[in-house]
């Protein structure tokens, strides 16, 4: 049956709201094959390659203060960026350009430069380590320098002369210079106003102004503020929106990942930025959420409870000493706070680790296990207290507990030490030590001796539960592997510790004759790669320029299974460590296995990923979907939902508001138990300050790290208490409206669109004269079988009680009801039907409430130079200045991204 609206209960116009249900707004495919539009030599690329816009000669664009604009090449992992630099050297060498930079971070990613040289034809062009070349020198005449970003603030004093590295390089490369110069991996160039060697790559670029500069990284910039070495791309300076590069920041930074989506976007449209990616087909990826035993949980919590503990002493020695606002204190313990109960996390899941690691071997895979943190600072710590000799693994949570007792626990030294100046130099901190407690008479001292005794009583509880935690994890890993003749460990560290044949246990260097770590990990990457061992341990070390895929060129072709035992911390690092395995001319693609155990507060470590990832999907490719964060996507906290679930749990737990949101029901000793939680606040806040500011004292990242240290239960439940009050304001958003849902596709379904108008406005300024199109766009809408379902408008998102629609509604003969209604609401709104009449088409205003032909204006095109500008006029004219990124496929086939204020 249908129902028709009661006249009697209709509401004022003014009061009508249309509700749309954002979510049905569907996702179409967000990339098209990438072949060259220009270029039809050569052979195709190996994968399949996928790419969303175009790019032009932007090296011949000179910027409004005489320099030569730039490129970005924020190619995936495995595109082969390498290649293309090397493509772009030759071009240049042939036209007479014979002298070119190749900037990158590792010394030994030059044999990798070399090889792509020699890949496309051009061997007979030489590269020259700078690092192999004497201050001062510039014998070589032509050919490619290549040199790290830190050999960029080198400096010597030889002969009393002082040489630097830059001065070198800007020597060599001659005034006028106009060749090309790299900046590979750029990314590691990042925070360019704070450190040296940012400012130093800065520097090099305005002392040579025609030179043709290449940005090249697979994460191009994974948010705005590490975009400020890219001066070159002309978004930000004279002739541009943005006078400067922190206006830039500011502006895209007020609007989140949608600003970010129209930067990449429109650096595409300009030709200034190229972002292929590798296809994920045949990539599978999955979340293992591994539960824990009853005595891992034992434990946890008995580590919780001493941390608690510990507290509890620090708070009360540094009251005693008047140190209780010592900020560098309260860092060193939360930092090793968080260090500690990370380290119990990856343990927990070691033994699931290997279990279905031994799996994938079985199947005929290899595997591939990421993580970031090695341990090495507490084995070598303890080889040191034992000269040199050791005889067991050792507990790397252990030593970051101890070495924060012994190091950092409030203490007469440490107050003296600290009163001497912040700037004191290493010479007079030794000239301190004399100070040092034990040369006092503690006998005439008894609240120092007191203090003494709960710092030794601290670290004998601690020596007493290192029995029971978990050893080093990477060494550990090994040993269940059979050991290091079984496993390729590509790493920093110098050396571990292994089990031998007898079935004792001792230290042993990983260096071979003649060899650095870095060769090492080359000559390991051999071995996985020939088959000789089929699982290989990649760090953060080995995460930039080792290729670990299945390639068709080396005899290993089993598929990897990658899995990441522990995520990196950001999302530079983690498609470094995810690049490794998917890469061009695979056999297999990977699979990737995400291990989180059911802690709450591990998912700390995914959130910050999900993050990450999702930003830098938004940046790199132009929509947040593109770095395909998944399911990884539910643990992303750190945005303006976690702040305000954050505030209202605390509020809630302090008594200060009543929740909407009811705690965990299965809670031991039920509600009230539950919000007697003042103690746990000052372990997740601020230390012993009983008025809380929620806002200063507590954030998100503050809540999420240090959640890690209640026992189990508790973290279990306060999270499920957060992420319900989260869900409960991303609905209650959804409902009302306000949800960002990055880039959506305007009438995704069968619905027709056509194009009705179309104005063009041109922009002034440098380095492209862009254009901005509005485009008006008609949508008619189609029939869905929906619940409710208005012959005008569709669909409704809200679903209604029977007795809820017989009070607004009577009921009517279907068909004539639906005719009338149907015919009437082509061009004419809902008012006109209701009151056959309209006081804004009256008004000679247009009105569109209840249509079925429904109108939105969408501006395409260079977007960023007049984005600022469309907003104030949107916001004078609306409540909000806010444009929704819009995609759309007319009846034509044409497609179009842009802005919208629907």
């Amino acid at each position: 049956h249908v129902f028709t609206q009661r006249p009697q209960t209709q509401p004022e116009e003014e009061e009508e709201v249309e509700v749309e249900e954002a979510e049905e707004l569907g996702h179409v495919d967000t990339y098209a094959d990438y072949r060259p539009s220009k270029s039809k030599i050569g052979i195709s690329h190996p994968d399949r390659v996928v790419e969303t816009n175009t790019l032009s000669s932007q090296h011949e664009v000179i910027l409004q203060k005489n320099q030569r604009a730039g490129f970005l090449i924020g190619d995936g992992a495995g595109v082969g960026k390498g290649r293309t630099v090397a493509g772009i050297i030759l071009e240049n060498y042939l036209k007479g350009r014979k002298k070119a930079l190749w900037f990158s971070v590792s010394n030994d990613l030059k044999y990798d430069a070399e090889r792509d040289l020699q890949d496309i034809g051009a061997s007979n062009i030489q590269v020259h380590a700078l690092n192999k070349i004497k201050y001062g020198d510039t014998a070589t005449s032509e050919g490619v320098l290549f040199a790290t970003y830190s050999a960029l603030i080198g400096e010597s004093q030889a002969g009393g002369q002082l040489r630097t590295r830059l001065k070198q390089i800007l020597d060599w490369c001659e005034p006028g210079f106009d060749g090309v110069i790299i900046f590979d991996e750029c990314h590691k160039a990042k925070n360019a106003t704070s450190t040296k060697m940012g400012k130093a790559v800065l520097d090099l670029q305005n002392k040579l102004p025609s030179a043709r500069v290449i940005y090249a990284s697979a994460t191009g910039a994974s948010e705005p503020k590490n975009m400020i070495y890219m001066s070159r791309l002309g978004i930000w300076g004279e002739g541009t929106p943005f006078r400067t590069f922190d206006d830039f920041l500011h502006t895209i930074e007020k609007r989140g990942v949608g600003a970010m989506e129209i930067v990449a976007m429109d650096m595409k449209v300009s030709g200034m930025y190229i972002a292929r990616q590798l296809s994920f087909s045949g990539v599978s990826f999955r979340i293992e959420e591994i539960s824990l035993d009853d005595d891992f949980k034992l434990v946890y919590n008995k580590a919780a409870k001493l941390w608690a503990e510990a507290l509890a002493e620090f708070i009360q020695a540094a009251d005693e000493l008047c140190m209780s606002s010592r900020k560098s204190l309260w860092g060193q313990f939360w930092s090793s706070h968080q260090r500690f109960f990370k380290y119990l996390c990856i343990a927990a899941k070691v033994r699931c680790l290997v279990e279905l690691a031994k799996k994938e071997l079985e199947a005929g895979k290899c595997v591939v296990i990421g993580l970031q943190s090695t341990g090495e600072a507490r084995t070598r710590e303890v080889l040191d207290e034992n000269d040199g000799h050791l005889d067991r693994f050792v507990s790397a949570a252990e030593g970051v507990f101890q070495s924060l007792v012994l190091k950092h626990f409030p203490s007469e030294k440490q107050r003296r030490e600290k009163g001497a100046g912040n700037k004191r130099k290493r010479e007079s901190c030794r000239a301190l030590v004399s100070l040092s407690i034990h040369s006092i008479d503690l006998r005439f001292h008894p609240s120092l001796a007191r203090l003494e005794e709960k710092k030794q009583g601290l670290l004998n509880k601690i020596a007493e539960l290192g029995k029971e935690l978990p050893l080093n994890t990477l060494d550990e890993l090994i040993d269940k592997f059979g050991g290091p003749e079984h496993v390729s460990e590509m790493t920093g560290r110098k050396g571990r510790v292994v089990r031998r044949p007898d079935g004792s246990v001792r230290y042993e260097s990983r260096a071979e004759q003649a060899h650095t770590i870095d060769q090492i990990n080359v000559k390991e990457k051999d071995r996985f790669m020939n088959g000789e061992k089929l699982v290989a341990i990649i760090s953060e070390a080995a995460s930039s320029g080792i290729s670990l895929q299945a390639d068709r060129r080396v005899k290993n072709q089993r598929r990897r299974v990658h899995m990441t035992l522990e995520l990196p911390w950001s999302a530079d690092r983690a498609i470094q460590q995810f690049g490794r395995t998917h890469r061009s001319n695979q056999v297999t693609a990977p699979e990737y296995i995400f291990l989180i155990s059911e802690l709450a507060g591990e998912r700390r470590f995914a959130s910050i990923v999900a993050k990450r990832l999702e930003s830098l999907g938004a940046l790199t490719h132009g929509d947040r979907r593109a770095t395909e964060s998944r399911d990884l996507s539910k643990y992303n906290f750190e945005n303006k939902y976690g702040t305000k679930a954050l505030d209202k749990i605390t509020k809630a737990i302090l008594g200060q508001i009543e929740s909407k949101v009811p705690p965990p029901q299965d809670y031991p000793g039920g509600d009230a138990m539950f919000f007697r939680g003042k103690q746990v606040l000052c372990m997740l806040c601020s230390q012993s300050r009983l008025g809380i500011n929620t806002e200063k004292d507590c954030n998100i990242t503050k809540f999420l790290n240090r959640i890690l240290g209640l026992e189990v239960h508790k973290q279990n439940s306060l999270f499920q208490y957060f992420t319900d009050n989260f869900d409960y304001l991303i609905e209650k958003d959804k409902k009302e409206g306000k949800y960002d849902m990055g880039i959506l596709d305007l009438a995704p379904g069968n619905d027709q669109i056509y194009e009705e108008t179309q104005e063009k406005f041109l922009t002034a300024g440098n380095p492209q004269d862009g254009q901005v199109i509005l485009y008006k766009v008609t949508v008619q809408g189609q029939e869905r079988n929906m619940i409710i379902y208005k012959p005008n408008i569709g669909k409704q998102a809200q679903t209604e009680s029977l007795e809820n629609l017989q009070q607004k509604y009577r009921k009517v003969c279907s068909n004539d009801s639906w005719e009338n209604q149907f015919t009437f609401s082509f061009r004419k709104c809902s008012h006109a039907n209701w009151n056959g009449r309209c006081k804004k088409v009256e008004e000679g205003q247009e009105c569109l409430m209840g249509t079925r032909l429904r109108q939105y204006h969408m501006l395409c095109g260079a977007l960023l130079r007049v984005w600022k500008h469309v907003s104030d006029v949107v916001a004078d004219v609306t409540s909000s200045s806010i444009l929704q990124i819009v995609r759309l496929k007319t009846k034509d086939s044409s497609k179009q991204v842009g802005e919208s204020t629907c």
